[in-house]
């Protein structure tokens, strides 16, 4: 199977694995697995880190990258976010669903408005 990963699940996977679900502990360890980061999301990180409300351990986003299948910002991706219902405004969490739709892709998050979304989800 070939999972998107959240931006909180992919820094509870690093920092905390106790926070998120059994099932999600499982997909994360199977080598049957690929897991993908978004580019979007390791964005995402960087701003948080820039304003301060998150601190990463040196090196994170080069161990994210050796780590993961990092998924590139297409504007495929940006157009279908056009598209997407107003249900959820964080415009990370929307090109997220828009990059599960289009690549095939489920969706490993917990956040409920994300869920809303018609996309393959499995809960943290």
């Amino acid at each position: 199977m070939r999972y998107l990963l959240d931006t909180h699940v992919l820094l509870w996977s690093r920092a905390s694995p106790e926070r998120l679900s059994p099932e999600a502990v499982r997909l994360l360890q199977s080598t049957d697995n690929t897991l993908y980061v978004s580019m979007a999301t390791l964005w995402e990180c960087a701003i948080k880190v820039c304003i301060g409300t998150l601190a990463l351990p040196d090196g994170f986003f080069r161990i994210v990258a050796n780590d993961y299948e990092l998924l590139d910002i297409e504007l495929a991706h940006l157009e279908a976010t056009l598209q997407l219902p107003l249900l959820h405004r964080d415009p990370f969490d929307r090109l997220l669903v828009t990059q599960a739709r289009l690549g095939g892709l489920t969706l490993v998050t917990r956040d409920s408005n994300v869920i809303r979304y018609e996309v393959p989800v499995v809960e943290a």
